[in-house]
């Protein structure tokens, strides 16, 4: 990787990608994926409210699309090592603090108002460094040419190797150790990540825009790139069933199907397996056949087993039909940061990024609010409307995309 920031920065060491990108992103991956599914299972087992952990999940995120607002400025401003450093940092510190608080609490509100901020400040401050480590990505990527999917490949890659153990050490940890064995875990990789990343860790912009102004200069870029445009819009929808059944997932499986935290966990490890194989394939899968028949094989398998898991009634049809919807959209996903990594320029990357993720965020905390606010025995309903919505926003997306002009040299 060569850096393009000026004769200071370029006489200091370049990384390699695996020094400069994937090692510290393995570590925030690890420290992402615990704190978004163990989080929730720390409000269900604090609180024991249904309403509680929707409203928890909702909480969680809420925060992280209003820190997508200045995140990927700030990283076009400051660089990305000098943003995951101190984001990693400040979660270590909340969420140690907050594994010696908690056992000193009764239960009550307190501890309920104490889990409530842990969730919204750990949602924050997890979506800068995330913004920072998939900026660097993007700009390994674009060096990378004709070969970019291989990169995102490896990246989405360590992501779901982070959702495959995150979710179930989690849920062990909180079962076994209680909550200060699975917080200490979450300081212990948000500390790895701080140590691991380099000092050039990637480029910065040369003439970065107002905080501020980030968002609304991602915007602009992304009405300006109609393909990319459609496929947001076309994961938003499915990101609304997608986070409706991670927001209920631990009322569903605990209570309904009478279940342990852990087990819960083993539904997202699972799905991260069958997502991880999915992205192997897809390398190699892209290479021969292109990016819109393996985005939109991908799409009708997710739709299809979103359609059937509001069917089903047992824990283990449930799981595998989770692990296939995420393996559609591990699929769907390559796709994205392919085609992103191409279109959207580097001098405004991580602002446009921004905005793309923000866009792509937004259903999750609307999926808390429902699980807080409709009965558990109607969220079936619920989940096959959105089910219904994912598959139509998909199918628009990708016949669009096709027709496209100028586009089918790089989506065929």
């Amino acid at each position: 990787m060569r850096s393009r920031v000026g004769p200071r920065h370029a006489r200091q060491p370049v990384p390699t990608l695996l020094r400069g990108i994937y090692l510290p992103r393995s570590m925030d991956a690890g420290a992402f994926a615990m704190t978004t599914y163990g989080i929730p299972l720390l409000v269900l087992a604090t609180t024991n409210s249904a309403s509680l952990t929707g409203l928890a999940f909702a909480l969680e995120w809420v925060p992280r699309l209003g820190a997508f607002a200045v995140a990927g400025a700030m990283v076009d401003r400051h660089g990305t090592a000098r943003v995951l450093r101190m984001a990693s940092m400040l979660r270590a510190a909340v969420v140690v603090a907050a594994a010696l608080a908690l056992p000193r609490m009764e239960a009550g509100l307190a501890t309920t108002v104490a889990v409530m901020l842990l969730a919204a400040s750990t949602g924050v401050l997890t979506e800068f460094s995330y913004i920072a480590a998939e900026t660097a990505g993007g700009i390994a990527s674009r060096q990378a040419g004709d070969r970019a999917h291989r990169v995102q490949s490896v990246l989405l890659g360590i992501d779901q190797v982070g959702t495959l153990a995150g979710p179930a050490v989690a849920g062990l940890l909180l079962e076994r150790t209680g909550a200060a064995g699975m917080l200490v875990t979450i300081a212990v990789f948000s500390l790895l990540a701080c140590a691991l990343a380099p000092r050039q860790y990637a480029t910065r912009a040369e003439t970065p825009l107002p905080v501020l102004a980030g968002l609304r200069t991602g915007w602009t870029t992304l009405r300006a790139l109609p393909a990319l445009g459609w496929l947001v819009c076309g994961l938003t929808l499915s990101n609304l069933a997608v986070g409706l059944l991670q927001a209920a997932a631990p009322v569903i499986v605990v209570k309904e199907f009478g279940h342990s935290s852990a087990d819960v966990g083993l539904i997202w490890s699972v799905a991260a397996v069958a997502s991880l194989l999915t992205v192997a394939v897809c390398r190699r899968a892209i290479d021969r056949w292109g990016l819109w028949p393996v985005g939109a094989l991908s799409a009708t398998v997710a739709a299809s087993a979103c359609l059937a898991v509001s069917l089903t009634h047992t824990y283990t049809a449930y799981l595998v039909l989770i692990a296939v919807l995420m393996a559609g959209e591990g699929g769907m996903t390559v796709v994205l940061r392919t085609l992103r990594s191409h279109l959207i320029p580097q001098q405004v990357f991580g602002a446009t990024l921004s905005t793309t993720i923000l866009l792509l965020l937004l259903p999750f905390p609307l999926a808390g609010v429902l699980v807080a606010t409709v009965p558990a025995a109607l969220l079936g309903h619920v989940i096959t409307a959105c089910a219904v919505l994912q598959a139509l926003g998909l199918l628009t997306a990708f016949a669009r995309l096709r027709t496209l002009p100028g586009l089918r040299a790089r989506l065929a």
